[in-house]
């Protein structure tokens, strides 16, 4: 079932038309709170969080290059190579905002997978029909699991309630409990 909305928000059309453009280089992930906001929790964001399979050093500056000619700037560097030895394949985010808007939101935070769980999420990635959006997001369980088990703060326990509520009868609650178990071998050891 899809959302009948004329109006995309702000948000909703950045992250759409960032996402179309990384689709043609790479698989992506949507995750984090911009799940929960595209099912309609009314809660503020700076970011949309991206995780992008690993790609090598040309890959990347070819998907960073299609994004500058889209007027997408990327706030740690516009050199392809700096942003890619400096920042992505030391595990560190980057973020891109459109050009002309300044450095004010939304920015989109793009990182490589940085381990199995990671690349897990991105091969299991979803359209969720309900958000009305054609980008992928990390799945539902996996966004509760990540959210009740990992983040933990308020607003990502929010968040994670909210989800359980606009999808009561589809969760599996066995697939949620295996993530969180995977985030505690992965995320907590020592």
């Amino acid at each position: 079932m899809k959302r009948n909305i004329d109006n995309k928000t702000l948000l909703d059309t950045f992250t759409e038309d960032f996402c179309n453009i990384v689709d043609k280089h790479c698989k992506y992930i949507i995750c984090s709170g911009f799940v929960a906001i595209a099912h309609g929790r009314s809660r503020g964001t700076e970011d949309i969080d991206m995780i992008i399979e690993k790609i090598s050093n040309l890959e990347f500056e070819k998907l960073h290059k299609d994004l500058i000619s889209h007027d997408f700037i990327c706030i740690q560097s516009d050199n392809p190579k700096v942003i890619f030895d400096t920042y992505l394949s030391k595990d560190i985010s980057v973020r891109y905002v459109k050009k002309g808007d300044g450095y004010f939101p939304p920015e989109m935070e793009v990182k490589f997978a940085k381990d199995d769980l990671d690349e897990e999420q991105i091969n299991a990635r979803v359209q969720l029909p309900l958000t009305g959006l054609d980008i992928y997001f990390s799945t539902i369980e996996s966004n509760i699991a990540f959210k009740e088990e990992y983040l933990k703060s308020e607003k990502d326990i929010e968040d994670a309630r909210h989800l359980r509520i606009i999808y009561k009868e589809k969760i599996n609650e066995d697939e949620i409990k295996k993530i969180k178990e995977i985030i505690i071998s992965m995320r907590f050891k020592k």
